[in-house]
């Protein structure tokens, strides 16, 4: 059969596809520079490590689908903001429900209803992928899975360009 140690060893469940994606503009800050407003159809792909439940799986195709599947679309056809940015000016207005952003000469102003203000300092692949990897975790966490030991989220901004987040859950 098997040794013991095989037995005990980690498995992993990894879920992509049409439904894990989502399209959102943004500008990035490269050092001091802004790149122009533009956007991205992003694809992600979610990993979890873990050993085996009572029932033989890692988790639920389903439920890790769904997790990652409602942060997708948390981030569907809106701008997202750093809001933690270092060298964009970034105001809030109440009066008018707008967000303005400056940086440098540049000057623009976003409706409320289309900005998605992230805890993040820039809108890269890593970073995006730690926002949603770290929400997973919570969510993994609120419905008790305790078995998983690791996490690891891709963002793809463009076919052959992506960013990763890895996060180990629980030592060996």
């Amino acid at each position: 059969m098997f040794d013991s140690d095989l037995a005990s060893s980690d498995r992993s469940v990894r879920v992509s596809g049409n439904r894990l994606k989502f399209a959102a503009s943004h500008m990035a800050t490269l050092g001091a520079e802004l790149e122009p407003l533009h956007g991205h159809n992003y694809r992600v792909s979610f990993q979890v490590d873990g050993d085996l439940t009572d029932e033989g799986w890692v988790i639920d195709f389903s439920i890790l689908k769904q997790l990652v599947r409602e942060q997708c679309d948390a981030l569907d056809h809106r701008f997202l903001l750093q809001m933690l940015s270092k060298t964009i000016k970034i105001e809030h207005n109440l009066d008018d429900s707008s967000y303005t952003l400056s940086h440098g000469e540049k000057r623009y102003v976003f409706p409320d209803h289309d900005v998605l203000a992230l805890a993040i300092e820039n809108t890269t692949a890593e970073y995006l992928a730690e926002l949603i990897g770290i929400n997973v975790i919570a969510k993994l966490l609120e419905l008790k899975i305790t078995n998983i030991s690791k996490i690891e989220c891709v963002v793809e901004e463009a076919p052959g360009q992506s960013g990763a987040y890895r996060q180990n859950l629980k030592q060996k």
